[in-house]
């Protein structure tokens, strides 16, 4: 099936803004759902937005009430440079705009640095701290544990004393190059994808947060004991979790998945063969089958109970 195109510039249009912190936060919401649609938070991945998910975005539609935000740093939301980039802030962010939509409940489908969000937003759960009620988690491609994340060389150069220097010499060219090698080898990136993506990166001078932004890789470190615990407390909070890996992303593919097996009990795995980092834009269909049978399996007997 063809993959539906939207433009970053289409993707803007139909966006909105809400105030975080001083800054100006974009995200879209989806407006013709169904009638008490339940809530599904998208969480985007580093380096690149919410636009990541358009590919998904008419079928996600369709069933829940769908937001997605451009993550501090992100996209067309605000990047300081002077701001202290954290997981913990980008958390409180997304509580921020579910307050502010009146939302009280939801779902999240994250990937990559959004699934780090998630297992903050799920540990603050677990600590019956959170903002709202977390009902469910379906994980895409990421860092969920920092012992299987195989960084790429431009995020270790990004997180050296030389980020700064890496940045500035970072370029569409280069970007694409780095970015194609995570995907899988029969579903590489499009060069309009690839220029969405990067024309993205660099709005509002973004190139210049990206060692900032970088530090999540420390984070991971720093408060594994915390995410890790989330997942494998998730079972006693009665959260339901899916894990949908792109088996052969370099990064975090078929060996993060074993290790997601190993420790989170009653592990749900959806293994992606053949898919690389970016499953809901190599794959879209496969994700959104995975995603329907997860809500419509163990979540939906989650909110029965």
């Amino acid at each position: 099936m063809t993959k539906v195109w939207i433009s970053p510039e289409d993707w803007h249009r139909a966006g909105e803004y809400f105030p975080y912190r001083g800054h100006r936060i974009f995200f879209r919401r989806s407006r013709a759902t169904p009638p008490l649609a339940p809530a599904l938070l998208l969480l985007h991945g580093f380096p690149t937005s919410s636009w990541d998910w358009s590919p998904l975005w008419q079928r996600l539609a369709s069933q829940f009430h769908v937001i997605a935000p451009d993550m501090l740093g992100f996209g067309f939301s605000a990047k300081p440079i002077a701001h202290d980039y954290s997981i913990l802030d980008q958390a409180n962010l997304c509580e921020a705009l579910l307050l502010n939509l009146g939302v009280t409940e939801y779902h999240i489908l994250a990937h990559d640095y959004g699934d780090t969000v998630a297992q903050e937003l799920l540990a603050r759960t677990h600590d019956g701290a959170a903002a709202a009620l977390l009902r469910s988690v379906c994980f895409l491609n990421g860092g969920i544990f920092p012992e299987t994340h195989r960084a790429r060389l431009v995020q270790r150069l990004l997180l050296t004393p030389f980020g700064g220097v890496v940045a500035k010499k970072m370029n569409g060219n280069r970007f694409s190059r780095n970015m194609a090698e995570v995907f899988g080898a029969n579903t590489p990136p499009s060069q309009a994808e690839l220029d969405a993506m990067w024309s993205m990166i660099i709005e509002n001078d973004g190139a210049h947060v990206m060692p900032k932004l970088i530090g999540y890789m420390t984070e991971r470190k720093q408060y594994r004991a915390r995410w890790v615990g989330a997942l494998t407390n998730a079972g006693n909070d009665n959260i339901p979790l899916r894990l949908i890996n792109g088996a052969d992303d370099p990064v975090s593919g078929r060996h993060m998945a074993q290790h997601y097996a190993d420790l989170v009990p009653g592990a749900d795995v959806m293994l992606l063969n053949g898919i690389g980092h970016y499953p809901q834009i190599e794959a879209p269909q496969e994700v959104l089958r995975c995603f329907f049978g997860f809500h419509e399996t163990r979540a939906a007997r989650r909110l029965a109970a």
